[in-house]
């Protein structure tokens, strides 16, 4: 039985109920961080992920069953690399004490109990280690350099002097010549600063720790910790000055906020030049089809961050390496600083995720030279789709993004509405290049193929009028959101219902399949994306607001995650990004039409009044959009740096096309 309007009314009746399996720790800092104010007795633990050129590191923290501070790491050097030296060949070690653990105040064992956590691309924690007596740290890694580093001050707010031991540390753990690529690495651990220090009433005590790795043969370094620190902190706070989101909703513009620094800090400078990873403790210093030529390259086109429009050209760069006048497949990742690959999958559609990614990256970018150095890429990408039409003109791979882990056919939905995409962005590129006739060419291969997909793809599953994942799919499939992002609207009504019924949506986002307990945030904010595209504003609005609270401020905080069961729910960076492009492709309804021409189509919820999107970095220019509400319409300003304001009044119905 198909579900009704009045059945999707009463979904959203009940949806503010979800939000009750979702305890909130955290609330948000006016300094533009989140905090934890730890109560008496709570037990809670989590773990984040934070980044820089050179390492990784995965903190676990919180408190014990004795309310005592649970503090772990596991780092991660990508460019110091193990035999085999494969997509998880990364030098790794996993470290648990805790400086605290050997320490003492006033010649007593330190017990130190945590007051609170906050986070802003940094964690600091506060902590009792006696009365009147704090210990702050501040964790993160260094920017540039392969070191984590710990920070701490003692502060005594006591009225008695206090005489606090930290006993110095400086060892080395030498790992097995036979097991690195490049012989053994030295992992250094060190505390500076350390010894017997007597803090008056009001005085504080500074020492710091850090944990670095290196090639034997190289000379250990000495770490400033708040050198350091200012590097990471300039990091940040340079992001948050770029593609500024600015709604009625402080936790979505917060999230949209953090989601910046977990897609961009992510990037890896390897011998190959700078590649953004996934990251999640195996996925580093290595680039995939969907992570990075789909997922997070075009996001980094409108950030205007150095590095990662740097990291995007590049991996189309290594992908191009592999084109091939036999038109087999590219693999899905090339790994180990490009120095191999990976496709243990087969063609996943990776052809159709690089050049759907490539061509809007390079549009958006609207740097021609850049762009006709990409060409030859996405003109191999789509020629190979094109080899790989059957006689009812859709496309075959081998499986899809998730490689197996769910049915896929041999002709899925992804990988088909992926090369519509592919042909639809590259026709409006061949367009500004002047390839008229390809352009011609492309328009007319993506109208054939949105047709096909209508045939092909169309029907009925669990009372549904939606899309089949694959001939004979017979369950819900979370990725049937991808036609309404690509602006495929034939079936929009029923995909949205399908999408925001119980059998696909949970209290963590869209399952995978209805009847799994398997979820992927990647599929949720593409369905976000979708469901905004297709103007169902008022009902995702509330979707997306239940899962920024979750993502933000619960439980596992704060970024958006990968997948559950699989992987502990790392904190993956191309999803933060796709955070992002729910926010800007979908809810803004910005689309690249040419190298300085866009579409945007702003439908706010009915709550808000207005929006504004400030200092994006998008065609070679910088430009704010501010959208308020006036009279029934939409009045749109826009301001390029420069020049003078544009304003225009939109109807809320077809896209507005703006030319900069």
């Amino acid at each position: 039985m198909i579900l009704t309007m009045k059945k999707l009314l009463l979904l959203l009746f009940i949806l503010p109920a979800l939000s009750s399996f979702s305890q909130q720790y955290w609330n948000l800092k006016n300094d533009g961080g989140i905090e934890w104010q730890v109560k008496p007795g709570q037990v809670h633990s989590d773990h984040i992920e934070m980044s820089g050129k050179k390492l990784s590191a995965i903190v676990q923290y919180g408190t014990d069953s004795s309310g005592n501070m649970h503090l772990s790491r596991k780092l991660v050097f990508p460019m110091l690399r193990t035999i085999p030296n494969d997509t998880r060949g990364n030098l790794i070690r996993e470290f648990t004490g805790n400086v605290t653990d050997a320490a003492t105040i006033d010649g007593h064992k330190i017990a130190e109990t945590p007051a609170c956590f906050s986070i802003r691309g940094i964690l600091h924690s506060s902590s009792s280690i006696k009365k009147g007596v704090v210990l702050e740290r501040t964790v993160f890694p260094s920017a540039d350099n392969p070191v984590y580093i710990e920070s701490y001050i003692v502060r005594n707010r006591s009225v008695s002097p206090v005489s606090v031991y930290i006993p110095a540390v400086d060892s080395n753990i030498i790992t097995d010549e036979s097991k690195g690529v490049y012989g053994a690495y030295i992992i250094n651990t060190k505390l500076y600063n350390g010894g017997t220090q007597k803090i008056s009433p009001g005085g504080a005590f500074h020492f710091w720790v850090t944990i670095s790795a290196r090639k034997k043969c190289e000379s250990l370094n000495y770490y400033a910790d708040l050198y350091e620190l200012e590097k990471r902190a300039a990091l940040i706070d340079g992001l948050q000055d770029k593609l500024i989101l600015n709604t009625p909703d402080p936790v979505i513009n917060r999230m949209f906020a953090f989601a910046k620094i977990r897609a961009a800090e992510s990037i890896y400078e390897t011998k190959e030049g700078l590649m953004h990873g996934p990251g999640g403790g195996e996925y580093y210093a290595a680039i995939w089809a969907n992570d990075e030529a789909e997922y997070i390259n075009p996001f980094f086109a409108y950030l205007g961050n150095p590095a990662g429009v740097a990291s995007a050209r590049n991996s189309y760069r290594l992908f191009a390496k592999y084109i091939n006048p036999s038109y087999n497949p590219i693999p899905s990742s090339i790994i180990a600083e490009g120095a191999g690959y990976w496709n243990g999958a087969g063609d996943r559609g990776d052809q159709a995720m690089i050049a759907y990614g490539a061509s809007l990256f390079a549009l958006t970018c609207a740097d021609t030279i850049e762009a006709n150095d990409l060409w030859t890429l996405i003109e191999w990408c789509n020629n190979f789709l094109l080899r790989k039409k059957t006689g009812k003109g859709v496309i075959v791979s081998d499986s899809d993004e998730l490689e197996g882990r769910f049915p896929a056919g041999k002709i899925n939905l992804s990988t088909n509405t992926l090369a519509y995409g592919g042909f639809l962005y590259g026709a409006r590129l061949a367009a500004a290049l002047g390839k008229k006739d390809i352009a011609a060419k492309w328009q007319q291969e993506a109208k054939q193929l949105k047709k096909n997909i209508e045939s092909y793809f169309g029907g009925v599953v669990e009372g549904f009028n939606t899309y089949k994942y694959y001939d004979g799919n017979d369950k819900l499939r979370s990725w049937i959101c991808l036609p309404l992002v690509m602006g495929i609207f034939d079936r929009k009504t029923q995909t949205q219902q399908a999408l925001l019924s119980p059998k696909l949506w949970s209290q963590n986002g869209l399952l995978t399949q209805s009847g799994s307990t398997t979820f992927w945030d990647r599929s949720t904010l593409y369905a976000f994306r979708g469901l905004f595209k297709a103007g169902a504003t008022d009902t995702t609005i509330k979707y997306l607001s239940l899962y920024s609270h979750k993502r933000l401020l619960g439980g596992h905080v704060p970024y958006a995650i990968e997948a559950w069961p699989e992987g502990n729910q790392r904190h993956l960076s191309a999803e933060s990004g796709l955070y992002c492009r729910a926010l800007v492709e979908g809810l803004l309804g910005f689309d690249p039409l040419g190298f300085n021409e866009f579409s945007i189509a702003p439908r706010l919820p009915k709550d808000w009044q207005q929006l504004s999107l400030k200092n994006i970095y998008t065609f070679n220019t910088q430009f704010d959009i501010l959208v308020q509400r006036v009279t029934g319409k939409y009045r749109i300003t826009i301001w390029e740096k420069g020049k003078s304001k544009k304003l225009f009044l939109w109807d809320g119905g077809e896209p507005m096309h703006v030319t900069l």
